[in-house]
């Protein structure tokens, strides 16, 4: 049976502001705002994030943006084994003075961007993919970050981020809602996702001028996201990049310039793909809900393929 981490006792008090500002003071640190730095000061809510997990013990973590490790703290006392990834090279000295456990503590350094498809080959070549992510995403990578994820089939079991509310909008949209987009439905593809809570500015430092959304992201079981194309999520990008052009239009447009030596009246095929999966050509992007998607990217493929 697999043990707990033993009681690990922070040296920084990740609940006050002046404390916070001290420690930052004294080690000749600031806050970047291109790396949209803000510290979660709310002990009980970094703790109900860390517990929306459900973490067996001894389970690996990825973590972007520990910043001082607040929530790294939170994930060693409840088990798990952390991988951080951190950009800023003075809280990647602070992170190693501040948690002195590498037993239970891997410091990635750099921009999670690039160096994520790295740690996951590393991962992969033994045997030993996570399962769990934990991320305060600053503000400015948070769906670029997810999206890389997805379209590059790093999946995980659960995910809780906390992300700019407008961010959590758009992936908790309905279609025919004014914030459903692609990134709705490539999110949707792959995960189940529901709001956990929302977190006002006060419960960060330095406060910003957003709201923050927790949102759990549950992996699919009722579907395989892995088998979905590189030609099911462009085309979805593509039909959401003019909202104003029927579906007709924007697939055409979509089809001609990926598919130019097709050497097919893209008129009539489009026309036929439509109908096969059973819709209309004069709807638009946002009245499409995930399945729809699904049906047209495979109707396309299989007439493609012709």
């Amino acid at each position: 049976m697999e043990k707990k981490n033993e009681p690990f006792h922070p040296l920084l008090d990740y609940d006050a502001p002046s404390a916070l500002r001290r420690y930052l003071d004294e080690h000749g640190l600031g806050m970047q705002k291109k790396f949209g730095q803000n510290f979660l000061i709310n002990g009980d809510v970094r703790k109900r994030l860390v517990q929306a997990l459900e973490l067996p013990i001894g389970a690996v973590v990825w973590e972007v943006g520990p910043g001082l490790g607040s929530m790294t703290v939170e994930l060693i006392r409840q088990g798990a084994l952390v991988k951080a990834f951190e950009i800023d090279r003075g809280f990647v000295r602070a992170l190693y003075e501040l948690i002195p456990v590498p037993s239970v503590f891997t410091l990635i350094e750099g921009d999670v961007l690039k160096t994520w498809p790295r740690e996951a080959a590393k991962e992969q070549a033994e045997g030993k993919l996570c399962n769990y992510f934990l991320g305060n995403l600053p503000y400015n990578i948070a769906a670029t970050l997810l999206a890389d994820f997805i379209e590059k089939g790093r999946f995980f079991k659960r995910l809780v981020v906390t992300i700019q509310k407008e961010v959590a909008q758009r992936m908790l949209a309905k279609s025919g809602s004014k914030d459903y987009s692609s990134f709705t439905v490539l999110c949707s593809s792959a995960y189940t996702i529901k709001p956990l809570m929302v977190l006002k500015g006060p419960s960060f430092y330095p406060v910003p001028n957003v709201d923050s959304q927790a949102v759990l992201m549950d992996l699919r079981t009722d579907r395989n996201p892995m088998t979905d194309t590189p030609l099911f999520r462009s085309m979805v990008r593509s039909i959401f990049s003019n909202r104003r052009k029927n579906l007709k239009n924007n697939l055409i447009s979509f089809l001609s310039s990926r598919y130019s030596s097709l050497g097919k009246d893209l008129s009539s095929l489009v026309e036929t793909a439509i109908t096969q999966a059973g819709l209309r050509s004069q709807q638009r992007a946002e009245e499409l809900d995930l399945d729809a998607f699904i049906r047209l990217a495979s109707k396309v493929e299989s007439l493609i393929c012709l």
